[in-house]
């Protein structure tokens, strides 16, 4: 009978009309306003911001024309090593003196440049289209240095004209002259081979090591002149080295690719 009693009193009472209803606290309020901030501006970003990336691939040092592998066009013993390596010859100079049946014949540079490896030696049997030597095309002493970076194709479609580029040369210690500073000046769309580095490069081995992953792209890099500097070219640090840099140097270069924006992550 109680609880009959305060049921029917329940029913009597008049409902509560007039009282507010709290939907959410001021601190959930505030923590949704803060979201939707967020996420709008991460939106913006998404649109009109961009990432930078790079990429990093050997390389190495060269002058512009690059090298080629002298070979004899006959067969014989060598009797007479002509040049020395690291002298600079004109064009049709004599490398080599080859003992053929006919007589003997001189082995000549096919271009001007400088003897960067001699092959050869006196009392060596070679054959036809034996490699005796590279031979680096330059003229001049003075002509710049540039780099060669062997980029993978993957990436060669994000390489924008003068992107910037980083080398970190092998005979320099980074900690303390840093890094060699340069620009893209043209990405060779072609696929290298191990055949057509070799032949660029005049070192065979370089042509099986730069393709061990894959066939890559060449980039080539000028390099950013200083004449403060005792190599005549500029670095991250005040001077770089003291000394002056040679061709065939190995490097890794770090090329920096296209900005992209957050957004096309997501697009397909």
């Amino acid at each position: 009978m109680q609880f009959r009693q305060q049921a029917l009193a329940k029913l009597q009472s008049p409902e509560e009309l007039d009282l507010p209803v709290r939907l959410a606290r001021p601190q959930g309020w505030l923590a949704l306003g803060v979201t939707v901030v967020v996420m709008a501006a991460a939106a913006v970003w998404a649109v009109t911001g961009s990432v930078a990336s790079t990429v990093a691939a050997p390389a190495v040092l060269t002058h512009g024309q690059g090298s080629y592998l002298l070979q004899s066009p006959v067969a014989g013993q060598v009797t007479a090593v002509l040049a020395r390596q690291g002298e600079r010859l004109p064009a049709h100079a004599p490398v080599l003196k080859v003992r053929t049946e006919k007589g003997d014949f001189a082995v000549r540079t096919v271009a001007a440049g400088r003897v960067t490896t001699l092959a050869a030696g006196i009392g060596q049997i070679i054959r036809t289209g034996t490699t005796v030597a590279a031979v680096e095309k330059v003229a001049h002493a003075s002509d710049p240095l540039y780099a060669t970076v062997y980029v993978p194709a993957e990436n060669a479609a994000a390489i924008p004209a003068h992107a910037s580029v980083d080398l970190t040369v092998t005979s320099v210690p980074t900690d303390r002259y840093g890094v060699l500073r340069g620009q893209v000046k043209a990405v060779d769309r072609t696929a290298q081979s191990p055949q057509s580095i070799a032949a660029y490069l005049g070192d065979s081995q370089l042509g099986e090591q730069f393709t061990r992953k894959g066939r890559p792209v060449a980039v080539l890099v000028e390099l950013d002149r200083s004449s403060s500097t005792a190599s005549g070219y500029r670095w991250s640090t005040a001077g770089g080295p003291p000394f002056r840099l040679d061709s065939m140097t190995l490097a890794t270069g770090s090329v920096r690719l296209a900005d992209q924006r957050p957004v096309d992550w997501l697009l397909p």
